[in-house]
């Protein structure tokens, strides 16, 4: 029988060999991508909407799987209503939600943005025999329509004597607005010549300039350990010609310069 000082120098010596072994191994052995849960409201066109088969495509689709190409992730998209979109990134029931959601000072103070990705800005629109709608004053007084939880909504508080009426999505203003039960809507400018253009909604048309610049972001929770992920995404579709790939496929143009 071994003594006490063999069997240890043994079983040290096995250690040894494992962790070799073990070692010389690791190399091969590749992690799996990290899996993003990311919400989005298919009822944003061209951004994110839903064909006839039923299949989520868009802008922001195509371009948040060129992001997690660039930064090696995997996406699975949830769809989510726009208004409840805030709350469940707060709640960390998802990790990151894209949908044409604007970064605002008050947004930051309780979740987190992404670099910016897209240029945006806000548009009055009214059907196409209105005269008398041509600016902001002249919305004063009128029933208008907004998106539940959007930066429209917000800017339509500051309209003195506005009637507003909320809606869940553009669709349904946008009917309204064709069918007179409003006289002017107030959203994403891109999204509504995108709508006008392609023949999906006929019988309106976009007013005056531009009320705001906007700068669409990717929104995460605070904190959030997949946020420096997706920014290096946009920052190499950016610097290697694949966004601006994407922004002409949808947009036909070319894309403006982005902050940092």
């Amino acid at each position: 029988m071994l003594n006490f000082k063999w069997q240890h120098l043994i079983l040290s010596l096995a250690c040894i060999l494992l962790i070799i072994a073990c070692n010389s191994s690791s190399p091969n052995i590749q992690p799996d991508k990290p899996v993003i849960k990311v919400a989005t409201d298919p009822t944003f066109i061209p951004f994110e909407f839903q064909t006839p088969q039923g299949e989520v495509v868009g802008f922001d689709i195509d371009l948040m799987k060129a992001i997690a190409q660039a930064a090696n992730f995997t996406v699975n998209f949830e769809s989510l209503p726009f208004d409840g979109m805030i709350s469940t990134l707060q709640a960390q029931k998802v990790d990151a939600a894209i949908s044409g959601i604007t970064i605002t000072p008050e947004r930051l103070k309780t979740i987190a943005f992404s670099r910016p990705y897209f240029k945006a800005g806000l548009a009055i629109t009214v059907r196409e025999d209105n005269k008398d709608i041509k600016n902001f004053q002249s919305l004063q007084g009128r029933q208008i329509g907004v998106q539940i939880g959007s930066t429209g909504a917000d800017f339509a508080k500051t309209i003195p004597n506005a009637k507003i009426i909320t809606f869940n999505s553009g669709p349904d203003f946008f009917q309204d607005l064709i069918n007179g039960n409003v006289e002017a809507v107030i959203s994403d400018a891109f999204a509504t010549l995108y709508a006008i253009n392609n023949g999906k909604i006929k019988g309106i048309k976009i007013v005056a300039d531009l009320l705001t610049e906007e700068y669409y972001g990717i929104a995460t929770p605070q904190k959030s350990p997949y946020l420096d992920k997706i920014n290096q995404g946009i920052a190499t579709i950016l610097s290697n010609g694949k966004y601006k790939q994407i922004y002409q496929q949808w947009f036909q143009y070319e894309p403006p310069q982005l902050p940092r």
